[in-house]
């Protein structure tokens, strides 16, 4: 007999435990399964109309800017819009996300689009989110090639695309949805959750935005 073993023998001895495991695995198994919830608060449980004005409202209240587009075509247009009305360069940088990729950027002429992560001297970067949350305007995003962590918190204005469908109620949603999505093994190696431009008042408690990140967050949300 092994050490291991032997201590294994001296555990299950002493907590009265036989050399069956059976049962043991299948509580084990019931409790990963059938694992219960934690209360929900009932604000983000609404029809998806009401559901997205929420997330909005959560949004706006912290800052973050709020735009709605048809579909995902319109999203080049609308970044280069929001550029040119803040009186900023024409460039955007923004990582392999194959939903921005798929988008016609070439259709807008005088809009730079980079890739790849961010080594802090972009103004405006672009963002896919795989989340929102309505209860309180949050969006988020994992990290990887597709959107390196670095687009969200090196560029002055933060531009975060998701898709009106993928706006959730609540956390817990969000964190089902990832598990569902990625499944066991596969989980990104962090997960982003912003809400709102970034801020601080630690100084006279005054509120000051782009202390540790971004000093704008723009959402544009696509319809379609």
């Amino acid at each position: 007999m092994s050490g291991r073993d032997a201590i294994f023998r001296r555990l299950r001895t002493s907590l009265e435990v036989g050399d069956d495991d059976s049962a043991r695995r299948q509580a084990v198994r019931t409790r990963l399964t059938d694992a219960p919830k934690g209360l929900i608060p009932k604000r983000g449980q609404l029809p998806l109309d009401e559901r997205v004005a929420l997330f909005c409202k959560m949004a706006e209240a912290v800052q973050s800017t709020v735009q709605r587009v048809p579909d995902a075509s319109a999203v080049p247009h609308a970044v280069a819009e929001l550029l040119r009305t803040r009186n900023l360069p024409s460039s955007v940088r923004m990582g392999a996300d194959p939903l921005l990729r798929a988008m016609p950027w070439a259709d807008v002429s005088t809009l730079q689009v980079l890739e790849g992560r961010s080594h802090g001297d972009d103004i405006a970067t672009v963002s896919h989110a795989i989340g929102g949350i309505a209860e309180t305007g949050t969006l988020v995003l994992h990290s990887g090639v597709d959107n390196p962590t670095t687009l969200n918190f090196l560029p002055e204005i933060h531009i975060i695309v998701i898709r009106i469908t993928d706006i959730a109620g609540d956390m817990e949603c969000i964190w089902e949805g990832l598990r569902k999505q990625f499944s066991k093994g596969g989980m990104p190696r962090v997960v982003n959750m912003i809400t709102g431009p970034s801020r601080s008042a630690d100084i006279e408690q005054k509120l000051i935005l782009g202390a540790h990140g971004p000093r704008s967050l723009h959402v544009i949300i696509t319809e379609n």
